[in-house]
């Protein structure tokens, strides 16, 4: 069965929630990570989600972003110990731009002992991305979508699931038009949604490049998207979120909806 396992939602400078990463699920296992939120409570997430670094064989960087990027450090220094130890059997495939690239290696050139570093280019292998880019990541293949920031280079990407469905992650800003017909009628999309319209004068969504829930509902009908998963959220109302955000999203979106808190499993048939 081919999951989604939610390690984060929350937005940068969120404190109730751990930013927004996941691990993609394929059928023998194997985890697609995509991001790592900001720090080692990675880690944790990992660990709360009953997911084993072992299977992470390939990771895709969304950005440079500090809440994207902070924990991929400590992602090499998990794996790379794993691998000295004999714990983790093969490569690890990194897929990111250059500049995240040139970014994490320099992290692990100042941060990390030799005896981990002497191990990029021979058994933690990067691949550098463009749009358009096509690879196989744990079985599935995808293309790398530039989704157009005009704060960041930044990348998404469209991936098929083993029985066909589509699956669109969207990084951490709105679908801009040249890529809404990319994401036109994807089965899945990944979406980010900072917060409900009504508190729009409060956290500025569109000061920070950011969607709210209504636009992102709007968006996931006008491109027919089959199911819409919301995250990268603020985390004021975080107990309230989920309940919240289903019922602004459902005055604009009739399709499969998730608003998932930390540490959910989605399944994707």
């Amino acid at each position: 069965m081919e999951r989604l396992h939610v390690l984060g939602t929350g937005y940068a400078m969120a404190t109730r929630c751990y930013n927004t990463c996941f691990a993609l699920e394929n059928n023998s296992g194997e985890l697609l990570l995509v991001d790592a939120g900001g720090g080692n409570g990675v880690l944790r997430q990992m660990e709360d989600a009953a997911l084993s670094f072992a299977r992470v064989r390939d990771f895709f960087i969304t950005h440079a972003h500090p809440d994207h990027l902070g924990g991929a450090i400590w992602v090499l220094r998990k794996i790379m110990t794993m691998m000295r130890a004999g714990k983790y059997e093969g490569e690890l495939h990194i897929y990111c731009h250059g500049t995240v690239r040139r970014g994490l290696t320099a992290m692990a050139e100042l941060m990390l002992q030799q005896k981990f570093v002497r191990l990029i280019g021979e058994r933690v292998l990067f691949h550098d991305i463009e749009d358009g880019t096509r690879a196989q990541m744990c079985g599935f293949p995808v293309t790398v979508m530039d989704i157009r920031s005009t704060k960041l280079l930044q990348f998404g990407f469209e991936l098929t699931l083993s029985g066909g469905a589509r699956l669109t992650c969207l990084g951490d800003e709105p679908c801009c038009g040249p890529c809404a017909e990319r994401v036109r009628g994807t089965d899945w999309l990944l979406c980010e949604a900072f917060c409900l319209k009504a508190q729009a004068d409060v956290f500025k969504p569109y000061e920070k490049h950011h969607s709210t829930v209504a636009d992102a509902a709007a968006l996931a009908k006008e491109l027919g998207v089959g199911h819409l998963v919301l995250w990268h959220t603020e985390d004021r109302c975080i107990e309230r979120r989920k309940a919240l955000y289903t019922a602004e999203a459902r005055e604009h979106y009739a399709g499969d909806l998730y608003v998932p808190d930390d540490l959910e499993t989605i399944e994707l048939g």
